[in-house]
């Protein structure tokens, strides 16, 4: 795509390094990608390589061991790597997700020590989406019973990426009523059950996880609130948006390479391809802006970050689907073939608008927020509904 013009919505120039060095780890990821999604192979080294580059502490703050990175470099970072194997950014978001949380949310003894292994490359995954919660993953259904040390769990977790290399997890529970999140080490209590053969992300691996008789521990549970902001709401458009530029780049030269036989001009000649390309193209653009609006509303600590970071997933989930699909209708019969990384680019495009929060609840959280008043549609309000409550419930835990 074209270079957009410079907006004070780009990382600052300090930080521009940290997306040279991605590009750079992204060239690699890029090769591998097929290969990965063939073998639905988790992508260990890559992942390993990202934490050896410094990624995985450079949006801690200093006092956690981090570099106090912006949310907008985030983004941008993201986005690399998502263009290039969106399975590894979507590990590797989720493990930031928990790892962050619980360095954010515990008390200052299991901060440092959370955040002292994931300075060691230790590896943290989100167990909190139950089978019969959907999008309601801060919401847990599932109660924990009191025992002398803590807590004890029989459950079950759903779309846990990245749980077979996972050192700890983030888990949640009720606990007298109220959502409470833990940090735990795996242990024998926990059964992973093979379920995962997806139509994308397959390299993801996120499999379900049952608890029996599993203890939470009380002294490692969250009580504290933060306002610090979470990679993963920040970070869940980026990913669609790496995907969608993938796919968009693979269809340009598809349309350039490509000759029609009858008349011998390149499909990127054709008006119906240059239209519909302008379309999305422009969409395209149109969710980055809104995503890196989320991130640096992030950077401000804004209210205002997680009703943006609503409307930037489902704008990003939705082009990423709809420039797969163009693609796929570009490329016509050879798209289909398992060479072909137009096949690929379409079924990774799907998982980003089952994500919690999914499209259409993002849908009704935007279309209650704007039809309650003109305060509320410009999210100066509090957003109404699942997704809000789920977010203060987490924070209040």
């Amino acid at each position: 795509m074209r270079s957009s013009p410079p907006s004070p919505l780009d990382p600052p120039a300090a930080e521009l390094s940290w997306l040279d060095r991605a590009e750079a780890l992204a060239a690699d990821f890029a090769d591998r990608a097929a290969e990965l999604d063939e073998s639905a192979e988790l992508p260990v080294d890559n992942l390993r390589r990202l934490h050896e580059a410094g990624f995985d502490t450079a949006w801690l703050p200093a006092e956690h061991g981090g570099e106090g990175l912006s949310w907008v470099t985030f983004g941008a970072v993201l986005t690399t790597v998502a263009r290039a194997c969106p399975s590894t950014a979507t590990i590797w978001l989720m493990h930031l997700g928990a790892a962050y949380g619980l360095v954010h949310m515990s008390d200052d003894a299991n901060a440092r020590f959370f955040a002292g292994e994931l300075a060691r490359g230790k590896r943290f995954a989100n167990a909190l989406s139950e089978p019969t919660g959907g999008n309601l993953f801060l919401m847990p259904l599932q109660a924990a019973r009191p025992v002398p040390d803590g807590f004890v769990l029989d459950g079950a977790k759903r779309f846990v990426s990245g749980c077979e290399a996972a050192d700890y997890l983030l888990v949640n529970a009720l606990v007298d009523g109220v959502p409470a999140f833990f940090g735990i080490t795996p242990d024998a209590t926990l059964k992973l059950v093979p379920i995962w053969d997806s139509m994308g992300l397959r390299a993801t691996r996120s499999q379900l996880i049952t608890f029996d008789g599993t203890v939470l521990p009380a002294d490692r549970r969250c009580t504290r609130r933060t306002d610090e902001p979470n990679p993963i709401p920040v970070g869940l458009p980026f990913l669609s948006i790496g995907v969608a530029e993938a796919a968009l780049e693979t269809l340009r030269a598809h349309a350039r390479d490509r000759v029609i036989p009858t008349t011998g001009q390149p499909l990127a000649e054709m008006q119906w391809v240059r239209f519909a390309v302008a379309a999305e193209y422009v969409r395209l653009r149109a969710a980055t802006l809104l995503a890196a609006q989320t991130a640096w509303l992030a950077d401000q600590r804004s209210p205002l970050t997680n009703p943006t970071s609503l409307e930037a997933k489902l704008l990003a989930n939705e082009v990423a689907k709809d420039v797969a699909a163009l693609g796929v209708k570009v490329g016509g019969g050879s798209g289909y073939l398992r060479t072909s990384p137009i096949q690929r680019h379409f079924r990774d495009a799907q998982a980003g608008a089952l994500m919690a929060y999914s499209v259409e609840v993002c849908q009704d959280e935007v279309g209650t927020a704007f039809l309650a008043g003109p305060a509320a549609a410009t999210g100066s309000g509090e957003a109404a509904g699942p997704a809000a409550a789920g977010a203060k419930a987490a924070t209040d835990a």
